[in-house]
C-alpha cells in the first residue's frame, strides 16, 4: 500500500475534479457528455444547455493553484527577450489555445476533507486570462491561485447556476 499522503496523485485529481464537475453540472439538471478514451484536446466534459452543447475543460488541484501558462513561458522568452520573464506573451499563447466558447471550470481539494466538496469555480478563458495580467501589480503571473493572496480567484467565479446562466450568454 502506498504512503497515505502520495495517495492523492495529480492524476487522481484529474479524475476525481472531472467527476465532481460532472456531478454538479448534472446536479443543476444539465445533461452531462463524458469522454470515453483519450481525451480531446482543449475540453474535457460537454454539458447540454437548452440543446447547446458547451465545451467545460476541467483543471483539478490540491495546492492551492493552478499552473496554467507556465509552459509557454520559454517560447514568450524566445520571442521577446527583454522582457523576461514574459507573463503576458506566454498569458497569450494559452489564451489562442482555447475556444472562447469553452468553459474553464476549476476544482479545488486544498485543505478539503473527504466529506467536503471542494472549491468550484468557473470563468471563460478570456476571463483567466486578464485575471492571470492582473496579477503580481499587473506584471503577470502563470499561476492561478485560489486562497490567500491579493491575487486570488475572483469571488463571482464561484461555481452557481447563476454563473453558468452568465457565462453561455
Amino acid at each position: 500500500m502506498k504512503n497515505k499522503d502520495n495517495k492523492f496523485t495529480s492524476h487522481h485529481v484529474g479524475i476525481a475534479a472531472e467527476a465532481i464537475a460532472a456531478g454538479q453540472f448534472a446536479r443543476l439538471g444539465y445533461h452531462v457528455f463524458v469522454q470515453y478514451g483519450a481525451n480531446q484536446p482543449g475540453y474535457d466534459l460537454v454539458i447540454d444547455i437548452n440543446n447547446m452543447p458547451v465545451k467545460v475543460s476541467v483543471k483539478g488541484s490540491k495546492d492551492n493553484g493552478w499552473g496554467l501558462t507556465q509552459g509557454n513561458l520559454k517560447e514568450a522568452n524566445l520571442q521577446n527577450p527583454e522582457q523576461t520573464p514574459n507573463h503576458y506573451g506566454a498569458i497569450d499563447t494559452w489564451l489562442n489555445k482555447h475556444s472562447p466558447k469553452t468553459i474553464l471550470c476549476f476544482v479545488q481539494f486544498h485543505n478539503k476533507g473527504l466529506n467536503e466538496l471542494p472549491a468550484l469555480y468557473i470563468a471563460t478563458p478570456l476571463e483567466v486570462s486578464k485575471h492571470l495580467k492582473k496579477s503580481r501589480n499587473a506584471k503577470g503571473d502563470s499561476t492561478l491561485k485560489c486562497y490567500g493572496t491579493t491575487d486570488k480567484i475572483p469571488d463571482n467565479w464561484k461555481f452557481s447556476e447563476e454563473r453558468i446562466e452568465k457565462l453561455i450568454k
